[in-house]
């Protein structure tokens, strides 16, 4: 299927639990990116996913400088990566969406670099060009799990935990997990339905500060739940 157009347009959102040293920089960031790009319209879209800190106070006053370019979700409680994402998704308006975590740990020039992606695929899939920036866990960890995904659904895709597809194509779909797995399920998806993607490598980013939350015990029995019951539905 054809991409939507030579010069779209994308709806960045931005997951944040307690991130008020972070976020009024991570907007910073995107705003760098976007004015660096080719993009036709971009909105901002930050998702307050439950902190205890003043993440949502400074999101509301970063929103109220920008007019109608950055929207402000509050969720009351928090509903996990894949519950605020799901809920960023139902504010943007877009032609793309893309996720930037509210750490401000990816820096302008690889989300410009993403960026200059847009329109060449249905789905753009970055990938971080030197894995060695990542500890030896994590990069162990994205391997399996790359390994474990590839040799289940007969893909030869590099990274799972980054995607950044056409909006319209998310409401062809239902993502079921609340959890890490909400990347791998909605790329599965969306390559077994038969769209278009390509992969582009970053030079720095897609990383977390501090140790991963992922990797803890609780998350990964979950996200090998969530693996075999997409196993299940997509061999149907």
């Amino acid at each position: 299927m054809s991409p939507a157009t030579s010069r779209p347009s994308v709806s960045f959102i931005v997951p944040a639990l307690n991130e008020e040293r972070h976020i009024e920089k991570t907007v910073a960031t995107i705003l760098e990116a976007v004015a660096a790009s080719g993009v036709s319209d971009y909105q901002i879209v930050l998702v307050d996913d439950g902190s205890t800190d003043a993440t949502g106070r400074i999101m509301d006053q970063v929103a109220a400088s920008r007019g109608d370019k950055i929207q402000v979700v509050h969720n009351l409680r928090n509903t996990g990566f894949g519950g605020a994402y799901k809920r960023g998704v139902t504010v943007a308006r877009c032609d793309y969406v893309m996720i930037v975590a509210g750490d401000n740990l990816m820096p302008a020039t690889s989300i410009t670099t993403v960026l200059d992606q847009l329109g060449k695929a249905d789905i753009i899939l970055p990938y971080m060009a030197d894995m060695k920036q990542r500890p030896l866990g994590r990069r162990i960890g994205s391997w399996g799990f790359a390994t474990v995904i590839n040799t289940l659904f007969g893909f030869h895709v590099h990274y799972y935990n980054s995607m950044v597809p056409r909006r319209a194509l998310l409401n062809k779909i239902t993502i079921n997990t609340e959890g890490y797995a909400l990347q791998a399920e909605t790329i599965v998806k969306l390559l077994k339905a038969g769209y278009s993607y390509v992969e582009i490598s970053v030079p720095h980013g897609m990383t977390v500060r501090g140790g991963s939350s992922a990797l803890r015990v609780k998350n990964l029995v979950n996200l090998f739940k969530d693996l075999c019951a997409l196993m299940k539905e997509v061999r149907r």
